[in-house]
């Protein structure tokens, strides 16, 4: 029998001695892993894992998940906070910095925890949209008509209960200058069980426009379980969009990308954005140099139809949009 996404979830590996031990890798750098889990837990479903090449230690899908030594090294500009989003959070689990459109942190946990993620010194525990909250974040919207998009986001949104989302939804889809609904994922791809039946019925069935933004950093990601699920998801007309961080030693070449391009439009999902790593504490370890990353665009566009290149950019703090980087 199919193991439900609630099970998967929970039997996710936390242990970097078992991780380890999973991919065969000799485990001269698990005490460094092990004291830094202690800062940012380990955390990825055992599905992935089986995506990942045993004993290569330069493993693209480890390399995002595997807790290293790097990231207790201080560097100057890498910030707790690197786009001020606290600054754009005027109620607990709302953050509003552009124009059209407002994010809500559904939740606070993830399937997977990425070294590089920008919010993994968010304070959550204080930031949920839910609870008390959500009356003042339903009111928040309906007296700015400025508003037709809700994002979504966490955290990650789909760690919720399909019957908690749907009703959040229900709430949202009354504000009726609010016309699109976007959910910000990485489950899709790391733990694609999560489209079950009832996540579909409900999604696709709603009056507002819905989007489904995965987040997918290289090809060896989107296996046929990926494809299936998406197929799903497009039959019921959603759109669906990828967004990447361009990491080095995961995605800094041309063939990676071409790769990562290619193989979601293969799975029914269009290239979006691809992020210039945000300056979070802790990631420095995956800065590709902005000069680097120009030519790598350059190539890309050379190769590859423009319906395959997502737009690169990075994010400034108090800027009102994400800006290009050519």
């Amino acid at each position: 029998m199919r193991k439900k996404w609630q099970t998967l979830l929970k039997e996710a590996i936390t242990d970097p001695e078992e991780l380890l031990d999973q991919l065969a890798l000799n485990p001269n750098l698990l005490p460094a892993a092990q004291r830094v889990a202690k800062l940012f837990p380990l955390r990825v479903p055992r599905n992935f894992v089986k995506k990942m090449e045993k004993g290569n230690w330069a493993d693209p899908l480890l390399q995002q998940v595997l807790p290293l030594a790097a990231e207790k090294i201080r560097v100057a500009d890498f910030d707790k906070d690197p786009l001020q989003e606290q600054d754009a959070n005027p109620i607990p689990g709302l953050l509003h910095k552009y124009s059209g459109r407002v994010l809500l942190t559904i939740s606070g946990a993830c399937a997977i925890n990425c070294r590089y993620c920008f919010r993994r010194h968010f304070p959550y525990a204080e930031n949920r949209a839910g609870g008390t909250s959500w009356q003042r974040i339903l009111a928040y919207i309906q007296a700015d008509t400025s508003i037709n998009e809700v994002i979504l986001s966490g955290g990650d949104p789909l760690l919720a209960e399909d019957h908690y989302l749907d009703r959040c939804v229900h709430d949202l889809a009354n504000i009726m200058h609010v016309k699109i609904l976007r959910i910000h994922s990485r489950l899709p791809i790391v733990l694609p069980e999560r489209i079950t039946p009832e996540f579909i019925h409900w999604f696709s069935s709603i009056r507002l426009q819905p989007v489904l933004v995965t987040h997918s950093n290289h090809a060896n990601e989107l296996d046929d379980s990926v494809k299936q699920a998406m197929e799903q998801l497009r039959h019921k007309k959603v759109q669906m969009l990828n967004q990447s961080v361009l990491l080095k030693g995961v995605n800094d070449t041309v063939e990676a990308l071409m790769n990562l391009s290619q193989r979601l439009f293969e799975c029914g999902i269009l290239p979006y954005y691809l992020h210039l790593l945000d300056k979070v504490q802790g990631a420095a370890h995956f800065v590709v140099p902005e000069e680097k990353a120009k030519q790598l665009f350059i190539a890309l566009r050379e190769r590859l139809p423009g319906y395959l290149v997502p737009k690169w950019v990075y994010e400034q703090a108090g800027k009102k949009s994400k800006l290009p980087l050519v």
